[in-house]
């Protein structure tokens, strides 16, 4: 089948279109024929080889997070979905390579997909409404009233977590670029932030929550708005000592992640904030509680550019250039 493939870890590694192997199918798997899927800026850590420690990949590897697609197989063991089905998911970590024409994944890992939106827009949601999910729901307890600031309210975590935070009736502030700041603000956020005019740091005060998905600047300017009992979550690191034997690292690592989470933990812990670092998960369940907001219009997939699946190494430096408003697709069939 095709797949786009990296051979070696690289910021200057461009990848390739070639002939990848099929998926194994295993009991509780199911093959999904890929419409399309999405870029991720988790695409672009992997490639570079930023995250080889804690995600250690074979080579070669087929990259992609984000897939929407129809069933065409089920292991012997799902219960859960049938052949014809039109499915979403995220694959679980060491399952990834959505850039391909086709993918086995875990039946705990997928979900029916959203009846009103295309594969295209189905493909642009689940790793970012996952993370807003995870942070937002799962990690924060955002409530009613409450108030969130939500770094980089234009890119693709972004624009969900303004719309859920929204839809969980928090106020909400997100930070973006002057020509994006009308735009971030008919998403749903109550400030926009324009980080070329403003220091958010400056201007907002007694925030419960902070959505982190930028530098370690932003990280510790975030500490200034919070109030005594906030909650800094960042998805961009550093990961914590918790994460670490979460995750089961090696002592060795864990001991690496704890010296540079140390700084950002011991300016929390002095002002009564909590630090929490989230790396998302592949949960197919968290996913069914999400496509009815979709199917309601409380959450709506942005989609900027779509590519074919011979241009996904240009997808990808779209994607990295910064430029891309919401989420970059390639579409596989």
């Amino acid at each position: 089948m095709q797949a786009f493939i990296i051979d070696r870890y690289g910021k200057k590694e461009v990848g390739r279109i070639g002939v990848g192997p099929e998926p194994e199918v295993l009991d509780n798997d199911v093959l999904v024929q890929i419409h399309a899927a999405s870029v991720n800026v988790l695409d672009l850590k992997i490639k570079s080889g930023g995250f080889k420690l804690i995600l250690p990949y074979d080579l070669p590897l087929i990259l992609g997070n984000d897939v929407a697609g129809t069933v065409i197989g089920v292991g012997a063991g799902v219960r859960n979905f049938k052949i014809g089905d039109e499915v979403y998911a995220r694959p679980d970590d060491y399952r990834i390579g959505t850039f391909a024409e086709r993918i086995a994944i875990n039946e705990s890992s997928l979900a029916l997909k959203p009846g009103n939106l295309s594969m295209v827009e189905a493909s642009a949601l689940p790793l970012v409404a996952l993370t807003a999910w995870q942070t937002l729901v799962e990690t924060a307890n955002l409530k009613k009233g409450q108030k969130v600031l939500i770094q980089a309210g234009s890119g693709g975590v972004g624009t969900i977590a303004i719309q859920l935070a929204k839809h969980l009736g928090a106020f909400v502030a997100a930070t973006t670029s002057t020509a994006n700041v009308d735009w971030v603000a008919a998403l749903g956020a109550d400030v926009v932030i324009d980080y070329k005019k403003q220091d958010f740091s400056t201007v907002l005060r007694h925030y419960d929550v902070v959505l982190n998905s930028l530098g370690n600047d932003e990280l510790k300017k975030s500490l200034q708005i919070l109030k005594p009992g906030g909650h800094l979550i960042s998805i961009s690191g550093p990961p914590t000592p918790a994460f670490a034997a979460a995750r089961g690292l090696a002592w060795p690592l864990q001991q690496v992640l704890r010296l540079l989470s140390f700084g950002i933990r011991h300016k929390a812990k002095k002002k009564g904030i909590q630090y929490t670092f989230v790396f998302m998960r592949a949960d197919g369940e968290q996913l069914r509680q999400i496509t009815p907001l979709v199917e309601s219009g409380s959450i709506r997939p942005v989609v900027d550019k779509v590519f074919p699946l011979q241009e996904t190494a240009e997808a990808l430096a779209y994607v990295d250039s910064g430029r891309a408003k919401g989420k970059v697709v390639v579409r596989v069939r």
